[in-house]
């Protein structure tokens, strides 16, 4: 269906009679607001969207039907009529024990699925007893060194039942391998595990920072766990393709689409030239994206992702299967918007952000506690965000319909300009030669800074008003409980690790290390059973990364100006 030229013509001249009469005599009596209204990559938003704006739009190929190519409307034919999204809350703290109880705690609150996060020292390769780990053990999430400490983390929790999302990237194959060990140690086959590991190393250089290794053996390793997965692990969803950290860093929403797409392009290219078909591994791979502030057109980005995805695999790399085709994503609430001023603001933002990502038809969400500008969230704060996702679920009612903003003048417009915008990036990224290329000759980590100098600018000139911060601030007293983690966790995780390799058969672990070290010396042979391998006789997550430093050498970004 197509709408009928004569009818739009006659809607463009009633439009142009309604701006000339109606809405002229309006504003002699109450003129709008100065300052012009945007889209956040910068382009001026109309005060009215008819069909008009919609010319040449042609329902069955622009929209489609649930769960049909190109998915606009969403992956799956019943969406949230069938089932709700994974209610995943991001979280990890301390030790094994404490992070252990967390978990327990949110799945007793309603939680449906598992978030870990792990502390810095686990996510670049060390140990807690390592000197470069004094200060930051435990501190932004837990600390795993072995697969001691991974028995402990899943301990009395039903891994065959419950889905397990782990924010790991350059380490994510070792985290992975301990995962894998602590199921087939509870009985549970690696085909019956269903969960992500986020293995997303590109935006790692873009964005976040905690690579350890050059570029082109860590896209190995992450193109290792993507073809390992394939074959042994087929429920796993080996990649989380994140444009969370690239929008966390200033990217607006246009760049977080284009970017995020273009590295699932340089990895699904790496993945083909390694001989794996397209078909494969495509219906595993899985992304992760920012809920921002700007509720409509967060919702559109997450509609014009999803289409933009279908065609990319359907018409570059010619997937047949739908299943190749479908964009699945995580999504989280905005961290960079949390405030510290009337933290309790937070809790709003977070349930509009919330229900954007739901309106947009994510998979799963976390939302954000409200004191995470301040310390990692309370066991309060985190019911109160998880609270945020029930209550949309199951009283907002913005689930009994199938994209019910679908089909909205305004929104399909905004989803064929963010399709648009983001579809020019990705073309001129590929003219560079591909992501890789592009990241290294720094045009992205460029686009981004100047999209957050931009947005930063706009509000300290206060054309961006930040409620609490730059306009309605109040000066009372902080009132909020922190959560403080204990300074004697590092102790703990020594003595565990000494008792470790006391009892531990140290001429295997050696063995099973110098076989890793021997593989990772060729050149594409898969690493994933030699790192499990390795664990299982007890390794350490430092000594495995370690041959592995040994044997590409660490990565030192050079500096772009």
């Amino acid at each position: 269906m197509t709408f009928d030229k004569e009818k739009l013509k006659k809607i463009k001249e009633e439009e142009k009679r309604w701006e000339e009469t109606t809405v002229k005599q309006f504003i002699s009596k109450r003129p709008e607001r100065k300052e012009k209204f945007m889209t956040d990559d910068g382009f001026e938003i109309k005060r009215l969207y008819t069909p008009a704006d919609l010319e040449d739009w042609d329902y069955l190929e622009e929209l489609g039907f649930p769960g049909e190519y190109p998915f606009t409307r969403g992956v799956y034919a019943t969406m949230y009529r069938g089932r709700f999204w994974t209610m995943r809350q991001y979280a990890g703290f301390g030790t094994a024990e404490e992070s252990n109880k967390r978990y327990k705690y949110l799945l007793e609150q309603g939680q449906t699925g598992l978030s870990v996060a792990f502390d810095l020292p686990t996510q670049i390769g060390y140990d807690s007893d390592d000197p470069m780990a004094e200060g930051e053990v435990g501190k932004v999430g837990v600390a795993i060194d072995s697969l001691w400490d991974m028995r402990v983390l899943f301990d009395g929790i039903p891994l065959d039942k419950v889905s397990t999302s782990m924010t790991i990237n350059s380490t994510a194959a070792n985290l992975l391998a301990m995962y894998i060990l602590v199921a087939e140690e509870k009985g549970i086959k690696p085909e019956q595990l269903r969960g992500t590991v986020q293995n997303d190393i590109l935006k790692e250089y873009i964005a976040r920072g905690t690579y350890i290794f050059p570029p082109q053996p860590s896209m190995r390793l992450t193109t290792d766990i993507i073809m390992y997965c394939a074959e042994k692990v087929p429920k796993w969803n080996s990649i989380s393709i994140s444009g969370y950290h690239i929008r966390e860093a200033g990217a607006n929403a246009v760049q977080e689409v284009a970017f995020t797409l273009a590295d699932g392009i340089e990895y699904v290219k790496a993945v083909i030239d390694r001989g794996m078909d397209v078909d494969k591994f495509a219906p595993r791979l899985s992304f992760f994206f920012n809920a921002h502030n700007n509720f409509l057109e967060e919702i559109a980005k997450f509609r014009a992702a999803r289409k933009l995805w279908a065609h990319i695999m359907k018409e570059k790399f010619n997937a047949k299967n739908p299943r190749s085709m479908m964009l699945r994503f995580h999504t989280q609430t905005a961290g960079s918007t949390l405030t510290a001023q009337q933290p309790e603001n937070n809790i709003v933002r977070v349930a509009i952000q919330a229900l954007a990502a739901v309106l947009g038809g994510t998979q799963s969400l976390h939302t954000n506690s409200y004191d995470e500008a301040l310390s990692l969230p309370t066991e309060k704060s985190v019911r109160i965000a998880l609270r945020t996702q029930q209550i949309i679920a199951y009283e907002s009612g913005v689930v009994d319909t199938i994209d019910p903003l679908g089909g909205s003048y305004y929104i399909e417009w905004l989803t064929d300009h963010i399709y648009d915008e983001a579809l020019t990036y990705i073309e001129k990224i590929e003219k560079m030669g591909g992501m890789m290329r592009a990241i290294e000759r720094g045009y992205i980590q460029k686009e981004i800074a100047e999209s957050a100098y931009k947005y930063q600018k706009e509000v300290e000139e206060k054309k961006r008003i930040i409620v609490g911060v730059n306009e309605f601030v109040v000066d009372e007293p902080l009132d909020v409980e922190i959560l403080k983690v204990d300074p004697s966790i590092r102790e703990k995780q020594i003595e565990r690790l000494k008792k470790l390799r006391s009892e531990r058969d140290g001429k295997k672990v050696e063995e099973a290390l110098d076989k890793l070290r021997n593989a990772a010396d060729t050149e594409d042979e898969n690493l994933m059973p030699y790192i499990i391998e390795a664990h299982r006789h007890l390794a350490t997550l430092g000594e495995v990364t370690n041959v592995l430093r040994e044997v590409w050498g660490e990565y030192r970004a050079p500096l772009i100006f």
